[in-house]
């Protein structure tokens, strides 16, 4: 889990800083403080509320949640398809 944090932390200070090079610039326009910012920078530490506001100013939001996003099973051959094995999805609700 540290890994995947510093990279995230990584990956949004390398866009940052193809946008803009200075974080004052990022956070005028993401609406945080400048010590979240360097806190997430230097410590890979940040809220996921504030991880998507700054995502969003420096471009990949749609990225980030098109990547937490259930993939359908992909099936090469027939065969594939009749030995699957994955439950059906549980539909909720109250019964009537």
């Amino acid at each position: 889990m540290p890994k995947a944090k510093l990279a995230l932390a990584t990956n949004l200070r390398e866009r940052r800083l193809a946008i803009s090079p200075t974080q004052a610039g990022l956070i005028k326009r993401s609406d945080l403080a400048l010590a979240t910012l360097r806190k997430f920078e230097l410590t890979d530490s940040v809220s996921v509320g504030h991880f998507f506001s700054l995502m969003l100013v420096v471009g990949g939001l749609e990225e980030v949640i098109a990547a937490s996003g259930v993939k359908a099973p992909e099936f090469a051959s027939i065969d594939d398809v009749l030995a699957d094995t994955v439950p059906p999805k549980r539909k909720r609700g109250s019964r009537s």
